[in-house]
């Protein structure tokens, strides 16, 4: 069974860094499970680690489509198999790393998604209704999924409303259970004490601003105007308002830096859930640590 490591965690918990450090040691590439590190021009806002800082190693599934192509969960699925077979082709360790739980489930646990195609007179029709009205919708065609989903996020609503109207079943009855065809080694970041996670994603907000998050996201707005994608990425999304007059630029970062750490919050409950993950607490265990562990008990799953 092809042997590959998984490395998950919340936003700012070093994810990438020990990837890199991990393909160094295990003569590995790095898959990206990012569902916005995936997008052309989405590069501060999605924390995608610059050229300098990949050092050389190989980095797989970044900058692969458009804001305004219909990539899907499945799209990922397929994409990502076939990098995983080539890197194995080339005598070298799949690393994947990110942040996405829905990416790695699909990939790497026993979920399967219904392979339905993206409709776009669909998704134009269902596109100028409230998001309150959708997720309304979506709570009546398929209660299970609104559970799952938040009920801000547009795209997802719309995605699984797509797929319940297109079956005519709801998409949570039209997911299947599979078997993995990886052995997977799985590692977590998180950090026992919240605020210290919480003050690294303050501190790496401020560093985003400082490196031109606020330039990027206005040179995206005008050139692709209200695009789902931007207007459902946080580090994006806060922007558009104080574009447009209606907030204060203190304000948007406030609101970014607060919507961060609560996405890193679903992040780690998302995660805790598999009971496969061997955590590192970020506060206390140094990289070079965590690589010792990673080596040892990596080669002998291997043997």
């Amino acid at each position: 069974m092809t042997q590959l490591i998984a490395i998950t965690g919340p936003s700012a918990s070093g994810k990438t860094k020990l990837a890199i450090e991990t393909a160094k040691i295990l003569n590995g590439e790095i898959i990206s499970v990012d569902s916005r590190q995936i997008y052309k021009e989405l590069d501060i806002g999605s924390a995608k680690p610059t050229i300098e800082e990949r050092e050389g190693i190989l980095h797989h599934l970044i900058d692969i489509t458009d804001v305004n192509s219909n990539y899907t969960a499945a799209d990922f699925y397929d994409d990502a198999k076939k990098t995983v077979d080539e890197i194995i082709k080339r005598e070298k360790v799949p690393i994947l790393s990110g942040g996405t739980g829905l990416y790695f489930r699909i990939l790497l646990q026993d979920f399967d998604l219904p392979r339905v195609a993206p409709n776009k007179d669909l998704r134009e029709k269902l596109n100028i209704k409230s998001v309150s009205e959708l997720y309304d919708m979506l709570k009546k065609l398929d209660s299970k999924s609104a559970e799952k989903i938040h009920c801000n996020n547009k795209i997802k609503i719309i995605r699984a409303l797509e797929v319940c109207i297109t079956l005519n079943i709801p998409m949570s009855e039209a997911q299947k259970k599979k078997t993995s065809s990886y052995n997977t080694l799985w590692l977590g970041l998180n950090s026992n004490n919240r605020e210290f996670l919480y003050e690294r994603i303050n501190k790496r907000t401020d560093n985003m601003i400082k490196s031109g998050l606020i330039e990027e996201a206005e040179q995206l707005f005008n050139k692709y105007g209200q695009n789902n994608i931007l207007l459902n990425t946080i580090g994006y999304q806060e922007f558009y308002p104080y574009f447009q007059g209606n907030r204060k630029l203190d304000e948007a970062i406030s609101l970014l830096k607060q919507n961060t750490r609560r996405y890193a919050k679903r992040q780690i409950s998302w995660f805790k859930a598999n009971k496969d993950i061997h955590w590192f607490n970020i506060e206390e265990e140094s990289v070079e640590k965590m690589l010792e562990y990673i080596k040892s008990i990596y080669n002998n799953k291997k043997g």
